[in-house]
């Protein structure tokens, strides 16, 4: 029997506070929502657009709806209509995230060198939010297949070290036609800097790069679900 093909018996479990978050598990999901959206509209139209981040605060705070979000999606009772929602999700994304990053890039490209910094912090902001929302579909999508609270959790954390492990900061370096060769530190990486100190060289990005995917597998492997059985005192998950 898979883990979709449980069936938690009538009695409904009394672990301790496992249990009782179980027991609100219809709304819980809403604790984070609400607090992601206000961070997002925050984040995305009332504040300016950064690239840079200054310190692990600025860090933190910018991946906080990130974080929200991944509790969200793991906490959402599985609708009826999850399948009808992922097909919106495609409109959003074809209709919304698509075209409005490559109206971006074109504004960008045809922008006098004076505007071309401001007009990029527009860019790498949205391009941040489709990532953001690219991994919140598939989580989505998994979660509606009839994955458990727990696994979609795990995923989703595994999946925000993958984002934050600067694999996309080393693939530019080594894929972009530098004019001058390939420098030998990474100054755009800020979210590496507040970390190291300054601007890391190739092999601190690499170096950070591997602890974090190191974690995210790390994650992968805990054996959150049956911790949770064991607290919910019987073979039911988080559904």
């Amino acid at each position: 029997m898979t883990v979709t093909d449980e069936v938690r018996p009538e009695a409904g479990p009394t672990g301790g506070w496992i249990g009782a978050l179980y027991r609100r598990r219809a709304w819980l999901w809403l604790v984070p929502a609400v607090p992601a959206v206000v961070l997002v509209a925050l984040i995305m139209v009332i504040l300016p657009p950064e690239q840079t981040q200054e310190n692990v605060a600025d860090w933190a705070f910018t991946l906080s709806p990130f974080v929200l979000a991944v509790a969200t999606v793991a906490l959402l009772p599985r609708w009826r209509p999850g399948p009808v929602l992922l097909v919106l999700a495609v409109v959003v994304y074809m209709g919304y995230l698509d075209t409005g990053m490559v109206l971006r890039i074109l504004d960008l490209a045809n922008a006098p060198d004076a505007e071309q910094q401001a007009l990029f912090e527009h860019v790498y902001q949205f391009e941040l939010f489709t990532a953001t929302f690219v991994v919140l579909f598939a989580l989505y999508a998994y979660r509606v297949a009839g994955a458990r609270t727990v696994s979609v959790l795990k995923l989703g954390v595994a999946s925000i070290l993958v984002v934050i492990s600067g694999l996309n900061d080393l693939t530019f370096w080594l894929t972009n036609d530098w004019p001058d060769g390939r420098p030998e530190e990474l100054r755009w990486a800020s979210h590496i800097i507040v970390f190291v100190g300054g601007p890391p060289s190739v092999a601190t990005a690499v170096v950070f790069m591997v602890i974090h995917l190191a974690l995210a597998g790390a994650v992968m492997a805990l054996p959150l679900g049956r911790i949770v059985d064991r607290a919910l005192a019987g073979p039911g998950d988080l559904r």
